[in-house]
């Protein structure tokens, strides 16, 4: 795109969209190539690289939080986003401002030349570029798509965190656990670290890591989270061992102390100077839009999750167990590609009505409500309410509850997006 002083974040967002045919393809060659061109080199003096199927966002979240508690300088790139494109790329705990975004696409777009870059491409070498130009202590990446052929394994991590490992996006990664654990696995390095989220990694992720001399730590292995009282629970290694409040803001579910166990292991990895205190004052300060994120109508507690798979489904279905008994509704929109009736039968013990509604904006992976509840016939959901979109779904289901019920929104980054754009205005 040919530079003007009048071309705004959303104009260059418009035009890296158009840059390449497909929106995911998968490889290394082309973005390290143009690396190489815009001479980048490592974004921060330390870099943790994060992936995984579930909990990638909440761990970067827990690793910024508790190394800016301690004073570090820290850079986060995640993805997706649900409001604004900015979120993608924090300094020092604030979101990158438009002209910074503008200036990094204009450097990504000036050393491609011919190369053709997909979005996510684009993005990670602008985030890269603006990192490297701000003297980090340390960076947390994470990971968009697996793991070994994902634009950010172009960087080297002094450690890796691989959450969990389970069925999601099979068309990009195979159709079972050991191949995507093969590809997850990818992020690790020779001789670093790899923090391991499951108790039970697949055997190749472990495979892996010995065929590189990657030491690997596994949760309930090598480390341990263990709950303590309500409030507080303990993380643990051989020698050491430390009480912390429980994760707030948001991050309540059981699954948040996993992830957050795993986020203090790599940073201990790494031997950086971290305090007890700023542990724990990460710990309860941490927080990510979108994770059992709560709001109260009229008596009815809505909760807003970014699930998006039965592993996600699973453990917001053990949340609702362990909360006091409500009648729940459930407004769920999914995309095309995702395990939407394995999502059903994850949750259907724990939902007592469904309002089922289309992502049809939601670019090529959306559909309309209509082939949205084609998949889910034979399922507890199939007899559910359907609806044109996420704020009509809402609407109903808000005058369906209880006074006392709960409402339950989920399903995928642009549900969860359209639900909080429905829930803060009619809040303002």
């Amino acid at each position: 795109m040919k530079r003007t002083l009048d071309n705004t974040l959303d104009d260059w967002l418009e035009h890296i969209e158009r840059q390449h045919p497909k929106s995911i393809d998968m490889g290394l060659e082309r973005v390290r190539e143009v690396a190489r061109r815009m001479q980048l080199r490592r974004p921060a003096e330390n870099t943790i690289v994060i992936g995984g199927t579930n909990g990638k966002g909440s761990t970067v979240a827990f690793v910024e939080a508790i190394a800016r508690a301690q004073g570090l300088r820290v850079g986060a790139y995640t993805s997706p986003h649900l409001h604004r494109y900015n979120e993608r790329v924090r300094i020092d705990g604030r979101d990158a401002d438009d002209a910074a975004l503008v200036e990094g696409f204009e450097a990504v777009d000036a050393a491609r030349g011919d190369t053709p870059l997909t979005y996510f491409e684009y993005g990670t070498l602008c985030a890269l570029w603006l990192f490297q130009r701000e003297a980090l202590d340390l960076a947390v990446l994470e990971v968009g798509l697996g793991g070994r052929l994902d634009a950010v394994n172009i960087v080297d991590a002094d450690a890796a965190i691989i959450t969990t490992v389970d069925l999601d996006h099979q068309d990009w990664l195979g159709s079972d656990i050991e191949a995507i654990g093969f590809e997850k696995a990818g992020i690790a390095r020779a001789f670093k670290p790899l923090v391991l989220g499951d108790d039970d990694p697949p055997a190749s992720v472990l495979r892996h890591a010995y065929a590189i001399g990657a030491p690997a730590w596994r949760i309930a292995n090598d480390f341990f989270a263990e709950p303590v009282d309500a409030g507080h629970w303990r993380w643990r290694e051989v020698g050491f061992e430390m009480e912390l409040p429980m994760p707030m803001r948001g991050m309540a579910a059981s699954v948040q102390t996993r992830n957050a166990a795993c986020a203090i292991a790599a940073l201990r990895a790494l031997d950086l100077p971290i305090d007890v205190d700023a542990f724990a004052r990460g710990v309860a300060e941490a927080g990510v839009v979108g994770r059992l994120q709560r709001f109260g109508r009229d008596g009815v507690d809505v909760l807003v999750d970014v699930g998006h798979n039965p592993q996600a489904a699973r453990a917001l279905a053990d949340w609702l167990r362990a909360q006091p008994k409500r009648r729940t509704l459930a407004v769920y929109a999914a995309l095309a590609d995702k395990d939407a009736a394995g999502v059903v039968e994850a949750l259907a013990d724990e939902v007592e009505g469904w309002h089922l509604a289309g992502l049809a904006d939601a670019g090529p992976r959306g559909e309309n409500a209509d082939a949205f509840v084609a998949r889910l016939a034979g399922t507890a959901a199939a007899a559910g309410v359907r609806h044109a979109d996420v704020p009509a779904a809402l609407h109903a289901a808000l005058l369906d509850a209880a006074p006392d019920g709960r409402v339950l929104v989920f399903g995928s980054f642009h549900t969860a997006a359209q639900a909080l754009r429905s829930l803060n205005e009619a809040a303002g």
